[in-house]
């Protein structure tokens, strides 16, 4: 019997790498998280990737098997050419050409994809959306970014700018500034900071609220207004209820350019998901929204959830863009 290939997934976040080798089947043979140094420079930092590498790689004992590495990581970048232009929180890492770095240590091929496209290809191929045709992703945090995938093939557009889905303007007049001149975004709304915002306004204009109390001697976040809401303060609730239509709007947009199969949130601020009641109300407020908006066909087909695959979807997903890339080069996908 031949060993079935095996695919490298590295996702870069803000504060740590995370890493796994996934092997064809879809068995997750290891995976591991590593810290990562913000200040470091652009030599340590790359020393400190390899090393990630040869650790999973060893790990998961199946080194003759690896065919190839899949590398998500944040920030613009140009996609074919695996160069990082302006990573957050990685400095040095500016113009960095990751792909041909990577691949001149490893000999395998290599691929560079941004950290949601990823995940997006994560859920796609072994999450929530298996099996299905098409999917436009969320993923809900500090901001909120996007990711697509059309017949199981990431959509990264002509400028490797595609799926930025928080960026979409939903209030030309009016809605809150953006430093980088988006102004009015579904992120300025429904990303965290959007949400401690709108917090801060509402308890500014008087709103009564357990949260006033709180935030003399705590950080006003996204879980503390969770905790609130779970435990019935009716401003926490709107705020949490408000998030779900902003995102709900955006869902609409998305339904109406390109039509998925499915809609999915993840991320660290979808509320604890099926888990809570809170999460249950916050997708269920989604899914209102969006059938009293959508065209009426995409309205009630459309399947709209929770992603699956938590913080495994990056490592997962990045494993998965390589996988897609060697099946290309040999015409079989």
């Amino acid at each position: 019997m031949n060993k079935l290939a095996c695919y490298v997934g590295i996702d870069i976040g803000g504060t740590r790498i995370k890493a796994g080798v996934v092997r064809e089947d879809g068995q997750i043979l290891a995976n591991t998280a590593f810290p990562i140094k913000l200040d470091a420079g652009r030599e340590e930092g790359l020393a400190h990737l390899y090393a990630v590498i040869d650790r999973v790689i060893a790990e998961s004992q199946a080194r003759d098997q690896i065919v190839g590495i899949g590398i998500a990581a944040p920030g613009t970048m140009d996609i074919p050419a695996g160069i990082i232009f302006h990573p957050f929180n990685l400095p040095g890492w500016q113009n960095l050409p990751i792909k041909q770095l990577v691949h001149e240590r490893f000999q395998v091929p290599v691929v560079l994809q941004n950290d949601a496209n990823a995940a997006a290809l994560g859920e796609s191929w072994l999450g929530r959306a298996q099996g299905t045709s098409s999917l436009a992703f969320w993923t809900l945090g500090t901001g909120v970014g996007g990711g697509i995938v059309l017949n199981g093939q990431v959509w990264e557009g002509a400028h490797s700018h595609a799926a930025e889905c928080g960026h979409m303007i939903i209030q030309h007049e009016g809605g809150p500034r953006s430093d980088h001149g988006i102004h009015g975004s579904v992120e300025l709304y429904a990303g965290s900071l959007g949400l401690k915002r709108r917090c801060r306004e509402a308890l500014a204009a008087g709103a009564k609220s357990s949260l006033r109390a709180r935030i003399e001697t705590e950080e006003l976040t996204p879980l503390l207004i969770a905790e609130e809401a779970k435990k019935g303060d009716a401003l926490a609730d709107r705020l949490i209820m408000e998030t779900a239509v902003y995102l709900a709007i955006g869902t609409v947009n998305i339904m109406h350019v390109i039509n998925p199969a499915m809609v999915l949130f993840g991320g660290a601020m979808t509320f604890d998901q099926h888990e809570s009641e809170l999460g249950r109300r916050f997708i269920a407020k989604v899914r209102e929204e969006v059938k009293a908006r959508a065209f009426p066909i995409p309205a009630q087909r459309t399947i709209i959830d929770f992603a699956s695959l938590g913080g495994d979807a990056g490592f997962i997903g990045s494993a998965g863009c390589i996988r897609s890339h060697i099946k290309r080069l040999h015409h079989e996908v």
